[in-house]
C-alpha cells in the first residue's frame, strides 16, 4: 500500500494542515519506531491491531485527529488537561520563559524565579499547611521521592526498621519500579519483578462488590483489615500509608462516609506518615484546590502533577508538611547535604507553565464553575442510564465520574471478561465522537472533562455516553446480557 511521504523541516515533521493523506504514514512510522504502554506489542509492531489514533490538534474540550473528525475529550487526555486545550497564556508563558532562561537546575542552592513562585503559590493555596516543595517531572517520580522521604525521616529518627508502606488494592500511584509495586492494579506487575518485602496492601474501600450494604459497617471492615495489618507487621516497621482521596484509576470511588476520619485515626496512633496522592484530585477536578479537603484529610505529604499544568508541560511537586520538614533540617547535622534531586527538577520552563494555569484557575473561577457543572452532569447521566440493564452504578466525585457495568438481572453478577464490554462501549463512543476511558478494574468506563467543561458540553457526553452503551449492548446476545 502506497502512502504519501510525511513532510520534514529542520529535522522535525512539519504538520501539514490536512494530515488525513499523511495519516497511514504516521501510523506506520510510529509501529516502527515507538514503544506504547499499555499495548500487546507484539500486536501492536505487526499491525495485527487497528492503526492508532493520529492526534493533531486540540481546543478547548475537543480533539481533531489526523482524519479530521472532532472528537469531544470527555477524559482530558489522562485526566489532565484541566484547563482545556488551546490556552494560549500557557503556552506564551513557556515561550517567554524558554526565551529568557529555558533551562537550568536548583541543586546546590541554585534556584531561579519560576521554582521561587510556584513553591510559594502552592504553599499558599494549602493555606500554609504545609512547609516546602520538592519539584520533579511526573506524579510517578513525585512518589518515588515520597518513599525516599518517608525512609530518609526514619533514619535520621534512628528508626531504620520502619520502612514498610502501606497501600491500597486499586490505588495508582506510579509506573516505576516502587511506584508499580505500590500500585495496586494487577496489569502493572504482570512480567516485572517488583519490590514486595515493604509493600502491604489493605483493602480498596469500595462497597459495590464488598457485599457491605451499611457505610458504617463496612468503614469498620476497612478499618480493621488496616488495624490487622500493623498488628501482623509491627508499627515500628511501617513507615507510611499511601492512598489516594479518592480511588482514581481502578475505578473512580468516592470512599464512603466516615472513612477517611476513621483511617487518619489507626495512622496517628501508631505514628504513620500519610502520604495523600492528589496527582489527579488536585487542581478543581473535585471543585477543590486539593480533594483531600473534602474529607478533612490532614497529610504528611501531598504528591501533585496533572493538573499542576494542565498536561502542558512534565512537572510535578512534592509538598512537605511541617513533621517532615522539621526531620529533614534535622537530617543536616547528621547526613550533611540532602542527596536526593533530578536533573529536571523545578525545570523553569514547566514551572511557567504551573503559574500561568493556576493563573488561569483563580481568574476565571474554574473551581466554582466545577461545582456547577458537576452536578448537572452526574444528573444527567443518571437521567440516561439509571434504568439500564446493563448499568450496575454511576459514580462520581466532582468531576471525576464512572459507570459500572453488570450481567442484566439480580444477584449482582460480573459480565464475562472475555466480552470486554467496557471496551466495546469505549469503541462505539469514539466512534460517536467522545472520549472516554476504560478503566483496568472491571467493565467500567470513566470519565474526567475538563473543568471548564459547559453545561451544553456535558449534554453532549451524556448523549453520545448514553448512545455508545446502547449500541455496544446491541451486540450483545441475550445470553451474553445475563451470564457471568
Amino acid at each position: 500500500m502506497s502512502v504519501a511521504t510525511p513532510i520534514f523541516k529542520y529535522g522535525v515533521m512539519k504538520m501539514s494542515q490536512h494530515l488525513d493523506a499523511d495519516s497511514a504514514a504516521f501510523a506506520a512510522m510510529d509501529r516502527q519506531s515507538v514503544l506504547h504502554p499499555f499495548v500487546r506489542l507484539d500486536e501492536y509492531a505487526r499491525g495485527m491491531s487497528p492503526d492508532p489514533l493520529v492526534v493533531d490538534r486540540a481546543d478547548g474540550l475537543w480533539v481533531y485527529d489526523a482524519k479530521g473528525r472532532k472528537i469531544l475529550d470527555a477524559f482530558s487526555a489522562l485526566y489532565c488537561v484541566n484547563v482545556g486545550y488551546g490556552r494560549q497564556r500557557i503556552v506564551d508563558a513557556m515561550a517567554e520563559q524558554g526565551a529568557r532562561l529555558p533551562y537550568y537546575h536548583v541543586f546546590a542552592g541554585a534556584t531561579h524565579s519560576p521554582a521561587a513562585q510556584l513553591a510559594e503559590k502552592l504553599i499558599e493555596l494549602t493555606g500554609g499547611r504545609m512547609s516546602k516543595v520538592f519539584f520533579g517531572s511526573s506524579g510517578s517520580d513525585a512518589n518515588e521521592t515520597q518513599i525516599k522521604l518517608a525512609w530518609y525521616v526514619n533514619n535520621v529518627a534512628g528508626r531504620p526498621q520502619k520502612k514498610k508502606i502501606i497501600s491500597r488494592e486499586r490505588g495508582y500511584h506510579g509506573g516505576t519500579i516502587m511506584t508499580s509495586s505500590l500500585t495496586g492494579l494487577p496489569a502493572y506487575h504482570q512480567g516485572f519483578d517488583l519490590i514486595k518485602d515493604v509493600v502491604r496492601r489493605t483493602v480498596a474501600p469500595d462497597m459495590f462488590w464488598s457485599g457491605f450494604d451499611d457505610p458504617a459497617a463496612f468503614v469498620r471492615h476497612c478499618v480493621a483489615d488496616l488495624e490487622a495489618i500493623i498488628a501482623r507487621e509491627g508499627a515500628d516497621t511501617i513507615a507510611a500509608f499511601i492512598a489516594e482521596p479518592m480511588i482514581g484509576a481502578g475505578g473512580m470511588v468516592p470512599p464512603p462516609p466516615g472513612y477517611w476520619q476513621a483511617i487518619q485515626q489507626v495512622l496517628r496512633r501508631h505514628d504513620i506518615l500519610l502520604i495523600l496522592d492528589e496527582v489527579v484530585t488536585a487542581f478543581g477536578r473535585l471543585g477543590e484546590w486539593f480533594g483531600g479537603d473534602l474529607w478533612g484529610i490532614e497529610p504528611d505529604l501531598v504528591t501533585l502533577a496533572k493538573g499542576l499544568t494542565s498536561g502542558y508541560a512534565p512537572l510535578s511537586a512534592v509538598l512537605i508538611g511541617p513533621r517532615v520538614w522539621e526531620a529533614l533540617e534535622a537530617g543536616g547535622p547528621k547526613l550533611g547535604a540532602f542527596g536526593h534531586g533530578y536533573t529536571y527538577t523545578a525545570h523553569p520552563t514547566c514551572a511557567a507553565a504551573g503559574l500561568a494555569n493556576i493563573a488561569i484557575i483563580e481568574e476565571e473561577d474554574l473551581l466554582a464553575n466545577a461545582r456547577d457543572v458537576a452536578p448537572y452532569l452526574q444528573a444527567g447521566l443518571v437521567d440516561r442510564l439509571a434504568g439500564h440493564p446493563l448499568v450496575g452504578e454511576i459514580r462520581a466525585q466532582g468531576l471525576a465520574l464512572a459507570v459500572e457495568f453488570t450481567a442484566e438481572g439480580s444477584p449482582r453478577r460480573h459480565l464475562a471478561k472475555d466480552l470486554k464490554f467496557a471496551g466495546r462501549v469505549f469503541a462505539r463512543a469514539v466512534e460517536n465522537g467522545l472520549f472516554a476511558r476504560t478503566m483496568p478494574h472491571g467493565d467500567i468506563i470513566g470519565l474526567a472533562p475538563a473543568i471548564s467543561l459547559t453545561r451544553g458540553e456535558a449534554d453532549l457526553i451524556v448523549e453520545r455516553l448514553g448512545k455508545a452503551i446502547d449500541e455496544a449492548a446491541a451486540t450483545l446476545s441475550p445470553s451474553e446480557r445475563r451470564a457471568a
